[in-house]
C-alpha cells in the first residue's frame, strides 16, 4: 500500500466517523422529544477508504398506524367521558343534590306529612313549596343541558379550526418532504415533522394514509372520507347560537362526507369531534327526553280528574293546559316550561287547600266535601307519583315505571353510562400508552446504546488519527533522507 493511500484512507475514515458522530451526536440530544425518530448514518466501502452515503430514519409503519388508532380512540373516549361529568354536575348537582329525583323525593314526604293532618294549611303551603324545588330541578336541569349543547357546539368549530390549521400545516411538511425526496437530500426532520402532525390530526378524525410516489402521503378518514390528497379537503361546520329541547345540532361534513358520532357510551367512530357530537346530539338530548318524561309523568300524576271530564292539569301546569300530554308521548321541552299552578300557590293568590279538596278547575272537580280531615286525595297523589304508567321509550329508561322511580332510574342510566365512558377512557388511554411505548422502544433514541457507539466512535477516530499521524511521520522521514 502507498502512502498515499494509506493518507486517502485515513482522510475518507475521519470525515466518516465525523458525520457517524453528528448523527449519534443528534440523536442524543433529541431523545427526550416524544416525535423524533432516531437517525443512522450509513456508511459504505469505497476503494480505497469509506465514506457515508446517507441518513437513514429508524420507522415501524405498522406500530405507528397502531398509535394513530390509539389516539384517536383515546382523544373520542376522553371528550365524552369529560363532558360527563361537566353535564352532571350541572344538571344534579354534587351528589345528586339538586337532581329531580331528590326533589320528587322531598316532595313525596312533604305530600305524607300534609296527609297525617289536611287541617294544617302550613304544611298545605309546605307541599306547594316542595313542588315548586320540582319545577326549579326540571326548569334549571333544562336550561343547563341546552347550555352545555351550546358550549358542546362551540368547541366542536374550536375543535374544526384547529383541525383546518393541522391540515394546512400537513400540506407545507408534505411537499417539503417530497421537494428534499425529488432532490435527493435527507428528509428525516421533514418526515417528523409531518408524523407529529398525523398524530395531532388523528386526535380529532380517525385516520388512514397511504404513501404515493416521492414520499407523497394521503389522509383519508376511518369512514373513507378524502381528508388531504395533495391540499386539504374541506372540513365544514356551522355552529348554532343556541339550543332548545329536542333540536339536533348541525353536521359536521369532511370532504362533504358526514362525520358520525358514533354509538352508545364507546365512541365507535372515534376522535374527539366524534367525542363532541356524541355529547351534543347523544347523550345531552336522551338527558333532556327523560326530564321531559318526568315533567309529562308529574303533570298526568297531580291531575285532577271528574266524572264525565276531560283530566285537566293539576298543581303542575304547562302551555298546554288544561289539556293532559298523551300517555307515553314524549314532549320536548316539558321541562323547561313546566310550572306551579297558580292556583295552588298562596304567593300568586292560590289555595293550597285545593290539592286536598280538588276543584282548581271548577266545581267539576271537587273530590273533598267531607270537611278539613279528608286526606283520600292527597294520599292518592302520593300513591299516583310510584304508580307505574307509559313512558316514551326513545328516553332510553323501561316505558313502564311510577314517576319517582323513572326519576331515580334517569340518574340510574346516566351513571351506568357514565362508568362505562370511564371504563373505556381507562382502557383506551392504556392501549394508547401501549403503542406509544412500543413504537418509542422501536424508533425512539435509547441513550445508553448512542453513547456506547459514540464511545466507538471516538476510537475509530483515534485509529484514524493514529493512522495519518504514522503516514506523516513517514513522510516527513522520507523527505529527510531524500534532502
Amino acid at each position: 500500500m502507498s502512502l498515499s493511500s494509506a493518507l486517502s484512507i485515513a482522510q475518507s475514515a475521519l470525515l466518516a466517523t465525523s458525520k457517524q458522530t453528528s448523527v449519534v451526536s443528534r440523536n442524543v440530544a433529541d431523545a427526550s422529544n416524544p416525535d423524533y425518530t432516531r437517525r443512522i448514518a450509513v456508511v459504505t466501502s469505497t476503494a480505497p477508504g469509506a465514506r457515508a452515503v446517507e441518513i437513514q430514519r429508524v420507522a415501524n409503519d405498522l406500530l405507528f398506524r397502531q398509535n394513530l388508532s390509539a389516539l384517536s380512540a383515546w382523544s373520542g373516549q376522553s371528550a365524552l367521558y369529560n363532558g360527563m361529568d361537566q353535564l352532571d354536575l350541572s344538571v344534579n348537582g354534587v351528589d345528586n343534590a339538586s337532581s329531580p329525583s331528590t326533589a320528587i323525593a322531598n316532595l313525596q314526604k312533604a305530600l305524607q306529612l300534609y296527609a297525617t293532618t289536611p287541617s294544617n294549611q302550613n304544611l298545605g303551603t309546605s307541599v306547594v313549596d316542595a313542588a315548586k324545588q320540582v319545577v326549579n330541578s326540571l326548569n334549571s336541569g333544562t336550561q343547563a343541558i341546552q347550555d352545555f349543547r351550546t358550549r358542546a357546539d362551540s368547541q366542536i368549530a374550536t375543535a374544526i379550526n384547529d383541525l383546518n390549521s393541522l391540515l394546512s400545516q400537513f400540506q407545507d411538511a408534505n411537499k417539503a418532504v417530497i421537494s428534499g425526496t425529488r432532490s435527493g437530500t435527507d428528509v428525516s426532520d421533514a418526515l417528523d415533522q409531518r408524523d407529529a402532525l398525523l398524530k395531532k390530526i388523528s386526535e380529532y378524525v380517525p385516520v388512514s394514509t397511504f404513501t404515493r410516489g416521492d414520499n407523497d402521503m394521503v389522509i383519508t378518514t376511518k369512514d373513507g372520507a378524502t381528508l388531504f390528497e395533495t391540499v386539504p379537503r374541506s372540513v365544514a361546520f356551522t355552529p348554532s347560537s343556541g339550543y332548545s329541547a329536542g333540536t339536533p345540532g348541525n353536521t359536521v361534513y369532511i370532504d362533504n362526507v358526514p362525520v358520525s358520532a358514533g354509538a352508545a357510551d364507546n365512541t365507535t367512530a372515534d376522535g374527539k369531534l366524534a367525542g363532541l357530537l356524541k355529547l351534543r346530539d347523544g347523550v345531552a338530548l336522551t338527558m333532556q327526553s327523560q326530564l321531559d318524561e318526568i315533567a309529562r309523568g308529574l303533570v298526568t300524576a297531580f291531575a285532577e280528574t271528574a266524572p264525565s271530564q276531560p283530566n285537566a292539569a293539576g298543581l303542575f301546569t304547562w302551555p298546554g293546559a288544561p289539556a293532559i300530554p298523551f300517555a307515553g308521548t314524549l314532549v320536548d321541552g316539558l321541562a323547561g316550561t313546566i310550572s306551579v299552578n297558580a292556583a295552588f300557590d298562596p304567593s300568586a293568590g292560590g289555595n293550597p287547600a285545593l290539592l286536598r279538596d280538588g276543584g282548581a278547575n271548577g266545581a267539576a272537580y271537587v273530590v273533598n266535601t267531607g270537611g278539613a280531615s279528608y286526606a283520600d286525595l292527597l294520599i292518592s297523589y302520593g300513591n299516583k307519583l310510584d304508580q307505574p304508567m307509559a313512558f316514551d321509550s326513545s328516553a332510553g329508561i323501561a316505558a313502564s315505571s311510577g314517576v319517582s322511580d323513572y326519576a331515580a332510574n334517569a340518574i340510574g342510566w346516566f351513571e351506568g353510562v357514565r362508568q362505562q365512558a370511564s371504563a373505556n377512557a381507562d382502557s383506551k388511554q392504556a392501549l394508547a400508552a401501549r403503542t406509544a411505548e412500543a413504537l418509542s422502544n422501536d424508533t425512539g433514541v435509547n441513550v445508553d446504546q448512542e453513547m456506547s457507539l459514540l464511545l466507538d466512535l471516538e476510537h475509530t477516530y483515534q485509529a484514524s488519527a493514529h493512522m495519518m499521524k504514522t503516514v506523516s511521520d513517514m513522510l516527513d522521514a522520507l523527505m529527510s533522507a531524500v534532502g
